[in-house]
């Protein structure tokens, strides 16, 4: 590899091409970027206060004063370079020269580079990795939320609970066949709510099922929405498919006030009581589908009581046999709206796609467990960050934008970093978005900002 000097340059100077011999290539690595979009993350960043609080509250096993980097600068380098697509350290080594990640980073990180691939590895998987402070990374996206929501309180909370898979192709501790997902991975459990924030979520071992330790992830959740710490909130709701079909969690949302509608399995007794509207009409069949409701109290052997079974029976064109569903709910609206507001945990699936696919969450490469976990909360709060731009900042343009074209509209902006003595000016490329987008998605996060302090006389 050829030897690169500090300013990011080749020593062997700029390259020419053949095609036009007044072309030259100019190596700068240290004044030009192509990651120019994450100064609107890191403004927002700065108006929540989200990083910040974050590095307050994990433990810095680091003894001495020598320490080059400090955690919070490289909590944010870690966020960061995931929502730049690097979802890994392998590239820090490069990104350390990036002159906006070392302004993103900050501190001594803005004239002598932001952290090596050596040092961000140490950092996620031995640094991060003691119960306690893994233990305050499964509660950041919680906290980070509430500071959302203390700015823009909710009226209405929903939440959506589904599990994932993470597919390996090592021998990573955890991991093991699963035969739902038909391959080798993890298992990580998931809670969003319906603005498409992570609210939780946990990393599990790959053959477990999929509500397995649903009260660790569940509970801290419904404890932050209750209507002691969030007296705002005056609609409460849950969804969830047939594997969180639960009694104990059934009780548990109606003990906490909560509207839920979780699907179940269909079985003999619950196909007797709808057998009648599963016969055809008379005559051809439609070209269309057609669908119908009915609904009725039912009670298992494991439940404490009766409730409410909303069942919907579909026939389409060219099958002979009807299409089922059962749904079993605490809401008294009509049976259509039942079906309508269960199906709306679609969205739930589309959130764990682009964290898959915009985020790339699934990378879970380290050997050991507990640094795939912290990798997995890493991601889920550069998650959440993106998904914050997406409802909180940004214009009606680009509001409709998924995560991925964000990231390849909005982040991968080219830049070219001009330093004076007491400002450094970041020249952005406006072939993507002009100068107004940004204008107005900086204009809606300073809205989020806190009214000034004021002094106080003594």
């Amino acid at each position: 590899m050829a030897a690169v000097n500090p300013a990011g340059e080749e020593e062997t100077g700029p390259l020419r091409l053949q095609f036009d011999r007044t072309v030259k290539l100019a190596f700068c690595g240290s004044s030009i970027s192509s990651d120019g979009g994450l100064l609107l993350h890191r403004e927002l960043d700065d108006a929540l206060g989200l990083t910040d609080a974050a590095a307050d509250l994990i433990a810095d096993p680091r003894v001495g004063k020598n320490g080059r980097h400090h955690l919070c600068g490289l909590l944010r380098q870690s966020l960061f370079s995931r929502l730049a697509g690097y979802e890994d350290v392998n590239d820090a080594d490069r990104l350390r020269r990036d002159p906006v990640m070392r302004q993103l980073v900050g501190g001594r990180a803005v004239k002598r580079g932001a952290a090596s691939a050596s040092a961000m590895g140490r950092f996620e998987t031995s640094m991060l990795t003691p119960p306690e402070n893994l233990a305050i990374l499964a509660d950041l996206p919680g906290r980070w939320i509430d500071a959302v929501h203390d700015r823009q309180p909710p009226k209405v909370v929903t939440l959506d609970m589904d599990s994932s898979e993470s597919p390996v192709h090592g021998d990573q501790e955890g991991s093991a066949r699963n035969g739902h997902f038909q391959s080798k991975c993890l298992h990580p459990l998931f809670v969003f709510n319906q603005f498409g924030d992570l609210e939780r979520c946990a990393l599990r071992p790959g053959n477990v099922h999929s509500a397995h330790g649903w009260e660790d992830v569940l509970n801290p959740v419904l404890a932050r929405y209750s209507a002691k710490a969030r007296p705002s909130v005056t609609r409460r709701r849950f969804r969830a498919d047939a594997a969180f079909a639960i009694p104990a969690l059934f009780d548990l949302l109606e003990a906490e006030g909560w509207d839920y509608a979780i699907r179940i399995k269909g079985n003999s007794k619950l196909h007797d009581r709808i057998s009648w509207l599963t016969k055809r009409g008379p005559g051809r069949p439609p070209h269309h589908v057609v669908r119908r409701y009915t609904s009725f109290h039912y009670r298992a052997k494991s439940w404490s009581k009766a409730r409410r079974v909303v069942a919907k029976v579909e026939f389409h064109p060219g099958e002979l046999f009807p299409r089922i569903g059962f749904i079993v709910t605490n809401r008294s609206l009509p049976n259509e709206r039942v079906l309508s507001f269960y199906n709306d945990r679609g969205t739930a699936e589309q959130h764990i796609k682009e964290g898959k696919y915009a985020l790339k969450w699934t990378r879970l490469s380290c050997m050991r467990f507990e640094a795939n976990a912290v990798r997995l909360q890493l991601h889920a709060l550069a998650y959440n960050l993106a998904n914050f731009l997406r409802t909180l900042a940004t214009l009606e343009a680009i509001e409709t934008w998924s995560l991925t074209s964000l990231r390849e509209r909005l982040v991968k902006t080219g830049v070219r970093l001009v330093r004076h003595a007491r400002y450094a000016v970041f020249q952005l490329a406006e072939a993507a978005l002009p100068r107004e987008v940004f204008a107005g998605v900086l204009g809606l996060i300073n809205s989020l900002r806190g009214p000034p302090q004021t002094a106080t006389s003594a």
